[in-house]
């Protein structure tokens, strides 16, 4: 069966809205996947500051913008459409929209864009909401993506992502496990943009600065890292822990850079380290995300994971740089099969399901 499906997703980053077209090819329960046309449709100032602000919206005004930014994000696929000539290709849209709250102890998580918006605009069947059902369901309604992952990359024994958060994903005994080792580009973004950088260009920064092992060990000694999964991390662990915690060390940016990057590849290792079965047989990792571009640090997860027998494997660039919006149609071709999207396994909820509204006109 072959699914033409447009996937959409909104970071926190506010880089933008990514928007792919993906051929989903599932044959005898096996899945491959074809980009025939992707975008970053970068946001104006207005909607950087429209989403930005959006957590202290009133309830009204909240919900005033969740409508606004899903015909936002219609309009935005007609163009998509049209730019790209898809016209009568399309069979569904997967959007995720943009998330403002995520509560799951309090069984709560938003994302604004309606997804009723983007189907009265586009006219094409809409599927949105996907953390809703999980979290519902007591999970953490994340990560999600992992799973669309699992399906698309199995011959794996890692899947590794470094986006904002690096996370990883594999089988464990029989059971499937996906979960946010730390805080990644979020973190090094910040402190980048401190020196008027939107980001460290292939780690040249961080490469310059010296590693300050105070802060690498108080780094390593925050409480998260000694949790079981499933766990996720929420942004305030980043905002209201890490970067007040990197701040109150007096050194240069560059060498907070370059000892947050030498934080995220101890982490890494030690995560690969607690799930390594015992094999000597060499195992294969898939790496994507934007961190996949920061040589510096692909540099030192390559030397912390010398010891495990990885062969570390990076897919073509544009399924690293559209990663999310690709699975994201995934997980709603699987909310159209009627399959779970969400499994307990990874997010702690009471039974693996079937997530996302579907709009249709």
């Amino acid at each position: 069966m072959v699914y033409n499906v447009i996937g959409i997703t909104s970071g926190n980053s506010l880089d933008g809205l990514d928007l792919v077209f993906a051929g989903l090819t599932e044959v005898r329960g096996k899945w491959t996947y074809e980009i025939k046309a992707a975008e970053r449709k970068a946001y104006t100032i207005e909607w950087e500051e429209k989403l930005g602000a959006a957590v202290s919206l009133s309830a009204r005004d909240y919900l005033l913008l969740h409508s606004e930014f899903g015909h936002y994000i219609g309009y935005a696929v007609k163009q998509f459409i049209t730019d790209h000539q898809l016209d009568h290709q399309v069979h569904f849209i997967a959007a995720h929209g943009h998330t403002v709250f995520h509560m799951p102890s309090q069984k709560m998580t938003a994302q604004l864009g309606e997804g009723a918006a983007i189907a009265a605009v586009t006219g094409l069947p809409v599927i949105s909401d996907l953390r809703a059902m999980d979290v519902a369901l007591g999970g953490k309604g994340a990560p999600l993506v992992p799973v669309a992952e699992q399906l698309l990359f199995p011959d794996y024994r890692y899947r590794l992502n470094l986006g904002g958060n690096a996370t990883i994903s594999s089988m464990v005994n029989n059971n499937f496990i996906a979960f946010d080792i730390c805080p990644c580009n979020y973190i090094l973004d910040a402190l980048a943009e401190t020196l008027g950088k939107p980001f460290d260009e292939d780690g040249k920064l961080a490469a310059g600065g010296v590693t300050d092992n105070a802060l690498l060990e108080s780094l390593n000694g925050l409480s998260y890292y000694g949790q079981d999964h499933p766990k996720t991390l929420a942004g305030k662990f980043g905002t209201g822990t890490v970067l007040p915690l990197i701040q109150g060390h007096q050194l240069s940016t560059q060498g907070k850079l370059n000892t947050y990057t030498h934080h995220i590849a101890t982490q890494i290792a030690k995560t690969i380290a607690k799930l390594q079965s015992g094999s000597e047989q060499e195992q294969k990792l898939l790496l994507t995300g934007g961190g996949v571009f920061n040589s510096f640090l692909l540099q030192h997860i390559r030397e912390q994971l010398q010891p495990y027998n990885i062969e570390i494997i990076t897919p073509d660039e544009q399924t690293i740089t559209f990663r999310n919006a690709l699975m994201m149609a995934l997980l709603g071709t699987l909310r159209w099969r009627q399959e779970p999207n969400a499994l307990s396994s990874v997010t702690g909820a009471e039974k693996d399901s079937v997530g996302g509204a579907l709009w249709a006109i």
